[in-house]
């Protein structure tokens, strides 16, 4: 039963569903290396939308309607953190002076420019998509796109302020690869060799965004995370087409 109270509130957490949960913060972050099953969840919901709008609408206007639920559904929470880290990016000074850019509300060209570099790549990679696999396709980026934030969390320094901290904490305490070999499995389960790919593609997204984090900024924070989201899910429907098109 602690076990649902706590996926009651990631999931409320992660989404636009209303649920209503009293887990703290801390509570929510203990299921961090769980945070996939809401990637499954979400990726259901967004998968049979674009099978959907794919059966009558052109290509190019049901891969947008597709990522417009993705980002919709998810409250376009982790699309403010992309943009926000692009701006963070973009800056100079010192670790300190860009965490403060990243948290500042206002929207800059570095922000504007990596949410134009992400989304229309992610949009054109659906649209690439073969019609017999869009609803298993989309399944597996927005379960690659929980596993990213998994691998970046793994990966990250957290700051002492801010929710991101916990989230991270939680990655840092082990488990993470028996997890990830649980979705690469589950990947190629669900669409073969392709499949895994792309699971594989969005843990190394998720490192990455971690890395270069700890490059420019030392810490990371929840936008980081939010960031690595959307990061991997694009990096994993490329991992998913490249495998499609080399396997």
């Amino acid at each position: 039963m602690d076990f649902i109270r706590k996926f009651a509130g990631l999931l409320s957490f992660s989404t636009i569903v209303p649920i209503r949960s009293d887990a703290s913060v801390e509570d929510i972050a203990s299921l961090t290396l769980h945070w996939p099953l809401v990637g499954l969840f979400i990726g259901g919901v967004v998968g049979l939308s674009g099978l959907i709008c794919s059966m009558v609408l052109p290509g190019p206007v049901a891969a947008c309607l597709a990522y417009a639920v993705a980002i919709w559904f998810t409250g376009f929470h982790h699309l403010d953190g992309l943009i926000d880290m692009g701006d963070a990016l973009m800056s100079h000074g010192t670790f300190e002076r860009k965490v403060e850019i990243m948290r500042d509300p206002r929207i800059g060209t570095g922000g504007l420019g990596l949410l134009l570099i992400v989304s229309s790549t992610t949009i054109a990679s659906i649209y690439s998509l073969p019609t017999d696999l869009i609803l298993q396709g989309l399944l597996i980026s927005e379960v690659g796109a929980k596993v990213g934030i998994t691998g970046c969390a793994l990966v990250s320094r957290p700051l002492d302020t801010g929710t991101g901290r916990y989230f991270i904490l939680a990655a840092r305490r082990g488990g993470a690869l028996p997890v990830w070999l649980i979705w690469m499995v589950a990947g190629y389960l669900i669409l073969g060799l392709p499949g895994a790919v792309s699971v594989v593609s969005a843990i190394l997204a998720g490192v990455f965004m971690g890395l270069v984090a700890r490059r420019n900024f030392y810490w990371s924070t929840g936008d980081v995370l939010g960031a690595s989201n959307e990061f991997a899910r694009m990096m994993s429907l490329l991992g998913l087409l490249a495998g499609i098109r080399l396997i």
